[in-house]
C-alpha cells in the first residue's frame, strides 16, 4: 500500500500558520481598495464646484480607471505569478495609497485625470495576487469560504463608498483622498510586517525551477489551449454582462415600473442587494467547501446551480406588477449569483496550471471588465431607442442559463498532490 507523504498529510489535515490571519488582512485591504476607487464618484459635486468640468469629463475619470485595470489585469496577474504574491499584494496597497493621499493635490482635471490613471495600474495587482494567494494558504476545504470571506469586504467596501460624498460635505473633497491615503499608507506598514506568503513546503505545485521559468507569453498561450479555462472565460465575460445590466439599471428599473421616488428607487436596488450579496458570498464558499468533501466537482456545480435559480428569479422580477415580489426576486438572484463570486478562484485552480492561477484570474478579470463596460453603454443605447427595461432583464436572465451550461461543461485537471 502507497504511504502519503507526510507534507501531504499535513497540508490536508491542517491549515499552514496564519491562513484565517491573512484573509482578516486581505479583507480589510479589499474593502480600503474598492472604496478608495469608488468614493470619488460619491464626491461629484464637490470636486466639480472645486474644479469646473464637464458631465464627460467627470465620466472619464472612472472610465480612464476602468480601461487601464482591465487592460493591465493580465499582467498584473502575472507579477503575482512570478514573485513573491505578498510583496505583490503590500506594494500594490501602498502605491495606490500613495496615488490616493496625492490625488487631494490635482489642480486641473488633467491633473486629476492622471492620478485615476495611477489608481488603476496600482489596484490591478492586487485581485489577483490576493485571491491566489488566499488559495495557496487554503488548500482543500477551506478554500471557497475564504475567499467569500474576503470578496465580502470588497462588497463592505463599496458599499461604504458614500463615506466620501459625507465626508466631503463636512470638510472638502481633499480632505477625504488625504484621509484614506494616510489610512493605506500607515495599514501598508502593518501589512507588511505580518503578512508572508506560506512555506515552500505548503505551496509544493510549483518548484523553484518552475517559477524561474514562468513565462507572460507562455502562460497566456497556456491559458487559452485550455478548453476548460476558455468556458469559464465565456462565463465570467457574460456573467459581467448581466452584473451590469441587473444592477447599473436596476434603480431605473424601480423607479419606472413601480412609479417610485428617486431615493426609495435607489434604497430599493442596493440597500437591500448588498446584504443578499454578502450572504451570497458567504452561503455559496460554505456549501461548496462542504459537498467538496465527498464531491470534487462541487465548487464548480455550486455556482451553476445558483445560476439556475438566480435566472428564473430576474425573469419573474422583469414582469411581475407586484413590487415586494420583485424585491425578493433579486435579493434571491443576489444571494445565488454572488456563488460565483466566492467559487472563482477555487474553480481556476482546478482546471490552470498552478503557476498561471493570478495571471489566469487577470485574463478574466481583463474580460469581465471590458464587456461589462460595454454592457452597460449598450444598455444606454438601449434605453434611448426606448428599448424597455423588462426586456434586457429577460435578456439578463437568459444570459445567466448559458453561463450555467458552460460551467457544466467544464471539466477539471487531474487532482495535484496537496489539493
Amino acid at each position: 500500500m502507497a504511504l502519503i507523504p507526510e507534507s501531504a498529510a499535513i497540508t490536508e489535515s491542517k491549515l499552514p500558520k496564519g491562513a484565517w490571519l491573512v484573509v482578516a488582512l486581505l479583507f480589510l485591504i479589499g474593502a480600503l481598495n474598492y472604496l478608495d476607487r469608488i468614493m470619488i464618484t460619491t464626491m461629484r459635486s464637490s470636486i466639480v464646484d472645486a474644479m469646473p468640468m464637464s458631465d464627460a469629463q467627470f465620466g472619464l475619470l472612472t472610465s480612464a480607471f476602468l480601461w487601464t485595470y482591465g487592460l493591465l489585469s493580465p499582467f498584473a496577474g502575472f507579477l503575482a505569478d512570478k514573485f513573491n504574491r505578498s510583496r505583490v499584494v503590500i506594494v500594490s496597497l501602498l502605491v495606490w495609497s500613495v496615488v490616493t493621499w496625492l490625488t487631494a493635490y490635482s489642480k486641473t482635471f488633467e491633473q486629476l485625470l492622471v492620478t485615476r490613471i495611477l489608481m488603476g495600474i496600482s489596484e490591478a495587482c492586487y485581485i489577483p495576487a490576493a485571491l491566489a494567494l488566499i488559495a495557496d494558504y487554503h488548500r482543500s476545504s477551506t478554500r471557497s469560504l475564504a475567499t467569500g470571506i474576503h470578496m465580502t469586504g470588497i462588497m463592505i467596501g463599496s458599499s461604504l463608498g458614500f463615506l466620501g460624498g459625507l465626508l466631503a460635505e463636512n470638510h472638502t473633497w481633499n480632505f477625504v483622498f488625504i484621509f484614506f491615503g494616510v489610512v493605506g499608507i500607515v495599514y501598508s506598514i502593518v501589512v507588511a510586517l505580518v503578512l508572508r506568503d506560506p512555506p515552500k513546503n505548503v505551496v509544493s505545485t510549483v518548484s523553484e525551477k518552475a517559477e524561474n521559468k514562468i513565462s507572460f507569453f507562455v502562460g497566456i498561450g497556456d491559458l487559452f489551449k485550455n478548453r476548460s479555462f476558455l468556458l469559464m472565460l465565456g462565463y465570467w465575460g457574460l456573467l459581467g454582462v448581466v452584473g451590469w445590466l441587473v444592477m447599473g439599471w436596476l434603480p431605473t428599473y424601480y423607479k419606472e415600473h413601480f412609479n417610485l421616488s428617486q431615493g426609495i428607487a435607489g434604497l430599493y436596488a442596493t440597500g437591500y442587494l448588498y446584504p443578499a450579496q454578502i450572504v451570497g458570498l458567504l452561503l455559496g464558499g460554505f456549501l461548496a467547501d462542504r459537498w467538496n468533501h465527498t464531491y470534487r466537482l462541487a465548487r464548480i456545480k455550486i455556482p451553476a446551480y445558483g445560476l439556475c435559480i438566480a435566472a428564473p428569479c430576474v425573469f419573474l422580477a422583469s414582469g411581475t406588477t407586484i413590487l415586494p415580489l420583485a424585491i425578493i426576486a433579486f435579493m434571491v438572484y443576489a444571494v445565488t449569483r454572488a456563488f460565483g463570486d466566492s467559487n472563482m478562484m477555487p474553480m481556476l485552480c482546478m482546471v490552470v496550471d498552478p503557476r498561471y492561477r493570478a495571471t489566469g484570474y487577470g485574463v478574466l478579470n481583463f474580460v469581465s471588465t471590458i464587456i461589462g463596460g460595454i454592457a452597460l453603454y449598450a444598455g444606454g443605447v438601449l434605453r434611448d431607442s426606448n428599448v424597455d427595461l423588462s426586456k434586457m432583464y429577460q435578456f439578463a436572465a437568459l444570459t445567466m442559463v448559458i453561463c450555467a451550461v458552460l460551467l457544466f461543461m467544464v471539466r477539471p485537471k487531474p487532482k495535484p498532490e496537496g489539493e
